[in-house]
């Protein structure tokens, strides 16, 4: 594997890890702080919340500062805001802190992605961005199960402070794997954002967005969700977890060999259908334990599997453009899983969080309309997406 690639990839594994790790503790931190798990979801909205609206921001006011540094900066304050997640007194204090972890994420992961991208020759690009983001699937097959492993055998600030000492070492990986990466030409952000007037870039990234909405409702309240299959017990979650991370390796992998073979439109197709049907069986296979793990085993192959096509496809509508364009669809990404804490808490208020599930499978489902919608605008159009110099 390229060391280079490799280094971008253990970062975004340490981002990957805080990003889903929470799902498993969040039964102990409500129960620790004194709060409804529901406000405890919360942990998850604050921080994909921050991520999604610091990250153009940020890309366009750090453009001038060379990437390696920017990756670094961006370690730094992830760790920084993990330490004080570990050591809040109070969910006032945590909410807080999950904002200043996600502003560290949004500095390093769409860094990370572009700088994959740029990399790597155009005829490997996909398998480029499928090993780097490969740490944030590995994250969720190692990372979130040894974390939550940690919490059930401890607490849920020992968990906080594994992910500070993950995000550390992949500030070393970065720090001594990586070389000097140029600076970018100076953007500003009305001109970072430009690419969301044409209709093709808009259509993908919200197929990104409503996917991920979905995707993560249930994610983020897993634990109560599929508490039918687990009995409770936190290490069968544990299992789960890995189980769901090793398949969204798999996928991942996978669609980065593949969208190079045949192309986005049939890998997002097939994978979006797939979750839509998944999703509104649920609430019936995450009653017992034999058929969760098979509604796991799909759900981490298709929705991991989305990634690297989803961000194919928006390269090729505007290679000179990747790197804004890496950022606006991890910032799409993370408006869903934001959005998913949310919709998951109003779910389990109006309805049960055994029916997740088919909540869930609303988004995913118009998320598939959006890519039939894109995919319909790429074929017509003729010409790059307006820039400005």
């Amino acid at each position: 594997m390229d060391r280079r690639l490799f280094a971008l990839a253990v970062g975004m594994f340490a981002v990957g890890t805080d990003s889903f790790v929470v799902a498993g503790i969040l039964p102990q931190v409500a129960e620790s702080l004194g709060v409804p798990v529901p406000v405890a979801g919360q942990m998850v909205t604050i921080y994909a919340l921050s991520y999604a609206l610091l990250s153009p921001l940020i890309a366009a006011l750090a453009a001038q500062v060379p990437r390696k540094q920017l990756l670094l900066a961006g370690l730094a304050v992830f760790v920084a805001g993990n330490v004080i997640t570990a050591v809040a007194p109070t969910i006032g204090w945590v909410l807080a802190s999950r904002f200043i972890a996600g502003l560290g994420a949004a500095m390093y992961s769409p860094t990370a992605t572009a700088s994959g991208a740029a990399l790597a020759p155009p005829e490997k690009r996909a398998r480029a961005l499928a090993v780097v983001i490969a740490g944030l699937s590995i994250a969720t097959a190692l990372g979130s199960p040894l974390g939550t492993l940690i919490g059930s055998l401890g607490n849920w600030r020992d968990t906080l402070w594994f992910v500070s000492a993950v995000g550390a070492a992949a500030g070393a990986a970065v720090y001594f794997l990586l070389p000097a990466i140029p600076a970018l030409p100076p953007v500003g952000l009305r001109q970072r954002l430009a690419p969301l007037g044409d209709r093709r870039v808009a259509l993908t990234l919200l197929t990104t967005l409503f996917a991920y909405a979905g995707l993560f409702t249930v994610y983020t309240y897993i634990g109560i969700s599929f508490d039918r299959a687990t009995g409770g017990n936190a290490q069968v979650l544990a299992g789960l977890l890995l189980l769901w991370g090793l398949a969204a390796t798999i996928g991942n992998l996978a669609a980065g060999q593949l969208t190079d073979r045949f192309g986005s439109r049939v890998i997002i197709n097939g994978a979006i259908a797939l979750l839509v049907l998944d999703f509104l069986l649920l609430p019936w296979t995450s009653a017992s334990l034999p058929s969760a793990v098979v509604a796991l085993l799909v759900w981490g192959v298709c929705g991991w599997g989305l990634v690297v096509p989803q961000q194919a496809r928006l390269i090729g509508i505007a290679p000179a453009a990747a790197p804004l364009l890496m950022g606006l669809n991890s910032a799409a990404l993370y408006v869903g899983v934001s959005a998913a804490g949310v919709i998951g808490a109003t779910g389990i208020a109006l309805a049960d969080h055994h029916s997740l599930g088919l909540i869930a499978a609303i988004p995913v489902a118009l998320a598939f309309v959006f890519a039939q919608l894109a995919a319909h605008g790429i074929r017509k159009a003729a010409g790059p997406v307006p820039m400005a110099a």
